[in-house]
């Protein structure tokens, strides 16, 4: 996905970076995989303000994503590469023999035209998905089951990938795209290759209206806001004492950089080497 910047005949212009969207094929989605999508504003069933920083934006319909790579089995052709507004990454639009559609996220080097297979006779090729006791080590993998049969919850956004290190008493060790190593059960199913649309990370909006688009609103430093507002507010202008340059911390409390994870959580005994390195 290559970037296009503009001429800055305005400001918003001046340092915009953006996708040029060559590789989209389709513009109108498939209609038989939307769902509406209802916006909370980042409020719960209370009405509450449970997110900030949440509300307004452009009016969008679900894509249903493939998540499961359901029909095992059975070849289906890339019809089209889609944009996706809910999501960083592209879209494939896939069709079945019987004429079935679905979507699955759109992996780096995946063309239309190409074919995709899943399952455990499925060539380790991109685009397919295969138990990880069926993948080459070494690997670039994504859209990775933690459980089988759960779907992909793991390297799902733009230029994300994990990769196959190892295999040992019936699991598989993965790097993570945080760096963690952890180990999975070799049943579970894996797509082969990159997350498309890899240059995404290096997008610049431009202007803050393009953030109010994508339903994003703005951000207040706690040190501008009152004393009742957030713990870091108040002050004569930028005090050094009183307000806003102590310790920072949340509107919770919460000093920043504090671990929240739970000590001893189920998962713990799945992770091989931390995210975190170990100072020394």
């Amino acid at each position: 996905m290559p970037l296009k910047s503009y001429k800055p005949v305005t400001p918003s212009n001046r340092y915009k970076m953006w996708s040029d969207f060559s590789e989209i094929t389709k513009k109108e989605p498939e209609k038989s995989l939307l769902e509406p999508l209802k916006k909370s504003g980042g409020r719960n069933n209370r009405g509450r303000i449970t997110c900030r920083h949440i509300g307004g934006g452009h009016k969008r319909k679900y894509r249903l994503i493939d998540f499961k790579r359901k029909r095992r089995g059975e070849a289906a052709k890339v019809v089209a590469i889609e944009y996706d507004p809910n999501r960083s990454a592209r879209i494939a639009l896939l069709e079945y023999k019987d004429g079935q559609k679905s979507y699955i996220l759109a992996p780096s080097g995946l063309e239309v035209g190409s074919q995709v297979d899943a399952g455990e006779q499925a060539a380790p090729e991109v685009g397919n998905a295969l138990p990880l006791k069926a993948i080459p080590l070494g690997s670039s993998i994504h859209n990775v089951e933690l459980q089988p049969g759960r779907g992909g919850q793991v390297a799902r956004s733009a230029g994300q990938s994990c990769t196959l290190t190892n295999r040992e008493a019936g699991y598989a060790l993965v790097r993570l795209p945080s760096g963690e190593i952890r180990k999975i059960h070799e049943e579970c199913y894996a797509t082969m290759g990159v997350v498309g649309n890899i240059e995404h990370m290096n997008v610049v909006s431009g202007k803050a209206g393009r953030s109010r688009w994508l339903g994003v609103r703005p951000t207040v430093r706690g040190m501008c806001m009152n004393p009742v507002d957030h713990p870091n507010g108040g002050g004569e202008g930028k005090s050094k004492s009183g307000g806003g340059r102590q310790h920072l911390k949340s509107p919770w409390g919460h000093t920043k950089g504090q671990r929240t994870r739970q000590k001893k959580k189920a998962s713990d005994a799945f992770i091989v080497s931390s995210r975190r390195k170990k100072r020394r």
